[in-house]
């Protein structure tokens, strides 16, 4: 596996230019498929959780989508490769935990992968950069046509879709956009309008997903269940709730630039600015914490010199993983915290 060709390929996400790219990052569609008459996953043995990946190789093969894509192994690569899937959001948390048969199929471009062997038989999922979870369900769905033609997913005519969990049936669909809120949090609203979520169907996470924290102010906001409706209103619930958040920290950004409040804003924004082109020893939270600010004194209209997406390139290649396969070898923390600071410096100095 070319692991330097998958880690030169720049994620979907890091122009920076999507609808709304000031505040989404990324917009994300997944699909949970099963095939019928095969246990899930956790029920499989060795053979079968083999024998369903071939299946699921063959009938990729002539997928259009597909077709180019590249395959990884993941029971066969090594524990920093599988996170650096991870912290790419090409894989889930859940794929990097064990070293059974599984794996992910990476379309060019990145903007489409398919997991094998998670909780389902098939997790499908494609990105866009912005708010544009309309373009990411139709990438995510013809993917799914094309594999459903040769594979017989498991459907019921009643509940849909059927999933290892229940609040994946029906559509089997989870609609996510990554949101960057940092004034929300400066202001110590963002509690009260995450809060706010539960009684849309809709949800926040961390960076990472399911059970993790937010880093950098970054936040996943997508739907709790799946049936019930189409995609297509599901899209739009999700929507009209990124649109409703925008609308929050955009005040909050007007809010904080205030004469009264200006001044305290700016001097946290560009001490920030200052700890990133001097530290020699930073924490990837640490760094994302400051990223975020600097990241929201651009969007504020501050003259700081370098580029959202610079910013965004940042916000990922200095992730632990990432760094280490960046460097070539193993490192420990306190040496990622050394290089992490150094590579900052030098993207800095090179805008």
């Amino acid at each position: 596996m070319n692991w330097e060709a998958i880690f030169k390929e720049p994620h979907v996400w890091l122009g920076a230019s999507g609808p709304s790219g000031d505040i989404v990052i990324s917009s994300r569609v997944r699909l949970a498929r099963n095939v019928v008459d095969i246990p899930f996953p956790a029920r499989l043995n060795s053979e079968g959780r083999h024998k369903l990946i071939e299946q699921v190789l063959q009938s990729a093969r002539s997928a259009p989508t597909l077709a180019a894509a590249q395959y990884i192994d993941l029971s066969h690569a090594k524990k920093v490769e599988r996170q650096f899937l991870m912290e790419r959001h090409l894989v889930s948390a859940e794929m990097v935990m064990t070293d059974d048969e599984r794996g992910v199929l990476i379309a060019p471009g990145q903007d489409v992968t398919v997991m094998i062997n998670e909780e389902d038989h098939l997790r499908l999922q494609s990105f866009s950069p912005g708010l544009a979870l309309h373009d990411a369900y139709t990438k995510a769905d013809r993917a799914d046509i094309e594999l459903g033609e040769k594979l017989p997913y498991a459907f019921d005519t009643e509940w849909g879709f059927c999933t290892r969990c229940p609040t994946n049936a029906g559509t089997g669909m989870r609609a996510s956009c990554l949101l960057h809120l940092p004034a929300l949090v400066m202001n110590g609203d963002i509690n009260r309008v995450l809060e706010g979520l539960a009684p849309m169907g809709v949800t926040a996470r961390g960076f990472y997903g399911e059970k993790s924290k937010a880093i950098g102010d970054l936040f996943q906001i997508s739907n709790t269940i799946a049936l019930g409706q189409t995609e297509n209103e599901f899209l739009e619930t999700i929507n009209r709730v990124v649109q409703s958040i925008l609308n929050y920290e955009r005040q909050s950004r007007d809010a904080l630039m205030d004469p009264k409040k200006r001044i305290a804003a700016e001097d946290q924004i560009w001490r920030s600015w200052g700890l990133l082109r001097h530290a020699r020893l930073i924490s990837y939270d640490e760094a994302m914490a400051h990223l975020s600010q600097i990241r929201l004194g651009l969007q504020v209209g501050l003259p700081i010199a370098i580029n959202p997406a610079t910013l965004n390139h940042l916000m990922l290649v200095t992730q632990p993983a990432h760094l280490q396969l960046l460097k070539g070898s193993t490192l420990k923390a306190e040496e990622r915290d050394r290089w992490r600071a150094t590579l900052i410096r030098e993207k800095i100095e090179e805008n």
